[in-house]
């Protein structure tokens, strides 16, 4: 083999390595693209509701994390574009428009103090938004 094919070959072999790593290392590291107005808001014992704005527009519901259960995928209704309303035990999230999201809890009677985390994501950027309620 020639000087020339060998060095041909060690080109190849760094370039392949060196672009395999930068992949790699960009994997979930996207920039805010969701910009959130809060991350968390805590509520009161009685019945209560926030607005949360966003100055981007492709986000959607990615996961809604509330003690042991996980509700995956906006229940089923993975969309980016449009409106949709999730209503579990004692809160309901809402996408009301491309820039906000509603949540509210019912009155609180358990005895304990209850939360949820909304998981946002766009593209390869996810962030989360943490909701406590009183007892």
């Amino acid at each position: 083999m020639s000087k020339l094919s060998q060095l041909g070959i060690i080109i190849l072999f760094m370039v392949i390595m060196f672009s395999c790593s930068d992949k790699e290392e960009l994997i979930g590291k996207w920039d805010d693209n969701i910009k959130l107005s809060t991350k968390a808001v805590g509520f009161d014992a009685g019945k209560d509701s926030v607005v949360i704005t966003t100055k981007g527009e492709g986000w959607w519901i990615n996961s809604v994390n509330e003690g042991d259960s996980c509700y995956m995928g906006a229940i089923d209704q993975h969309l980016i574009d449009g409106t949709y309303t999730i209503t579990k035990d004692f809160f309901t999230i809402e996408r009301r428009t491309s820039k906000s999201l509603f949540v509210k809890f019912d009155q609180n009677n358990s005895g304990y103090q209850r939360g949820i985390s909304i998981t946002l994501q766009s593209g390869n950027y996810f962030d989360y938004v943490d909701i406590t309620q009183n007892k």
